[in-house]
């Protein structure tokens, strides 16, 4: 058990978030803080809205769960940075780790639920990718270091119809990073803020939009990529004279042929992956072109980014899979073999994310409700997001509350679920800050044989991955621009 002055800095830590939390709920504040309430305190998965009026820390009607996620309304920026307030856990190196993905919530068969988009999912079908209708969530989160698979979530936005992907990453991690900055998480001196991203993101273009700021970016690219080296230093004009070369020597990642003398050459042995050799070649970059993310660059020319490709071979992996060489592109060009086994680390890091988002979806039932409103989808999305953080910052103050065939873990490797079983118990030492229900009788509801004249509207579903962004503005309506 960790020792009383952290236990207190626990609790400190633990109120401090739900007042803020609290605070943020404008309208219906006091029914959508004991839905929170609810979720934590349930036994087992959350199967829907109505079953959460059933808990005892859930004191009004089960009618008002639906009124309040379909009215309610949440300051999003103000708990944003209720979020980034909050400790935030270091990834490896001792520094902050990002992490941005996009994860879906599929409603292929709700045609009255509108701004839904083709998501992209894998493995419904035998391994198959599919594009399957629904809505599509960016997440930020920080990473955690060591044997845990915790993280912290900082923000989270639904893309919509005519949503650029690319553009709005760059924007989310740059509000992101500067909450992270302006209040004092991150000080001059401290190591870089590392962004870690799936191939599915263009490094270059979020290390040039976010060059600014104290980030590095670390994106995994595909395997079939060719990037270019630095031109000749006279700059590789011929006899003749003509235009210098902007792009050197190709680096086919298929072609060892093309690869140059690694700048350093590590091997290592890791309990999931067994022998990894890691290899760093320094000062590579992408040819831009204007048929991607940088058609509406304001310059005449498209920039050079250069960056450290790594390229980590593993013996085997957790799944049992075959494995395959894994790519990465490092903003950073300057770089020694320490700093880039941290580098390397943090991206395998990234994939706690991903065991984030199946215990959002499996356990606190975040894509389990049928709200049609986009806009109740994002409240109940922030919603979980708050639950998730009240977990995070309560696993100090709970005991190992196991099932018999589990095996007992320290403190500080207990699982989401292991805490969630214990809330209700640290919930008693928190404040009660919700107003007493006020009874009331039910509704008169439709009466008896009268037909529902008001159908709901049909929306057609659009797609959200443009490569030109055509959206004059993609902020959230509940949601003012920074």
């Amino acid at each position: 058990m960790p020792d009383r002055d952290a236990r207190d800095a626990a609790l400190r830590e633990l109120k401090e978030f739900r007042v803020d939390f609290r605070a943020c709920l404008t309208r219906w504040g006091d029914e959508l803080f004991e839905i929170g309430d609810a979720v934590l305190c349930s036994d087992g998965p959350v199967r829907g809205l109505a079953d959460l009026s059933l808990a005892p820390e859930h004191t009004r009607s089960h009618g008002s769960v639906q009124r309040a996620m379909n009215d309610g309304r949440i300051d999003f920026e103000r708990l944003n940075w209720s979020f980034v307030l909050r400790d935030l856990p270091c990834g490896p190196g001792g520094g902050i780790v990002l992490a941005v993905d996009v994860t879906p919530w599929l409603r292929p068969d709700a045609n009255t639920s509108g701004q839904r988009t083709f998501c992209h999912t894998y493995g419904r079908a035998e391994g198959a990718h599919e594009m399957v209708p629904g809505w599509a969530y960016s997440i930020v989160a920080a990473l955690s270091g060591g044997p845990t698979s915790w993280t912290a979530p900082l923000d989270a936005y639904r893309l919509r119809p005519g949503d650029h992907v690319q553009q709005h990453t760059a924007r989310q991690l740059r509000e992101v990073v500067t909450r992270i900055v302006t209040l004092g998480r991150w000080r001059e001196g401290d190591e870089p803020i590392r962004i870690v991203a799936d191939c599915g993101y263009d490094g270059p273009y979020l290390a040039h939009q976010l060059a600014d700021l104290p980030v590095e970016v670390c994106v995994r690219m595909r395997g079939d990529r060719v990037l270019h080296r630095d031109p000749p230093a006279a700059g590789g004009v011929g006899p003749k004279g003509g235009r210098p070369r902007r792009h050197g020597g190709r680096f086919a990642f298929r072609t060892p042929g093309t690869w140059s003398d690694p700048l350093h050459d590590s091997e290592h042995h890791l309990d999931k992956y067994g022998h990894l050799r890691a290899r760093c070649f320094a000062r590579l970059h992408v040819q831009l072109n204007r048929q991607t993310v940088w058609a509406h660059h304001p310059e005449p020319e498209l920039p050079i980014v250069p960056g450290t490709v790594i390229r980590l071979d593993v013996e085997r992996l957790p799944s049992g899979g075959s494995p395959k060489p894994l790519w990465l592109w490092w903003s950073r060009t300057s770089t020694d073999a320490a700093l880039a086994d941290t580098v390397w680390s943090c991206f395998l890091r990234r994939f706690d994310l991903e065991h984030t988002f199946r215990y959002w979806k499996q356990h606190l039932g975040w894509t389990r409700p049928a709200l049609r409103d986009p806009l109740a989808a994002d409240r109940w999305t922030a919603l979980v997001m708050a639950v998730y953080t009240q977990l995070r910052l309560a696993r100090p103050l709970t005991g190992d509350l196991r099932r018999p065939w589990e095996r007992p873990l320290p403190i500080e490797r207990l699982t989401p679920g292991r805490v969630r079983r214990g809330f209700r118990q640290v919930r008693r030492s928190l404040p009660v800050l919700t107003n007493p229900a006020k009874p009331s009788p039910p509704g008169p509801g439709r009466p008896p044989g009268r037909r529902n004249y008001q159908k709901a509207p049909v929306y057609n579903v659009e797609n959200a991955l443009l490569e030109n962004d055509q959206r004059t503005d993609g902020r959230h309506p509940e949601r003012p621009a920074s």
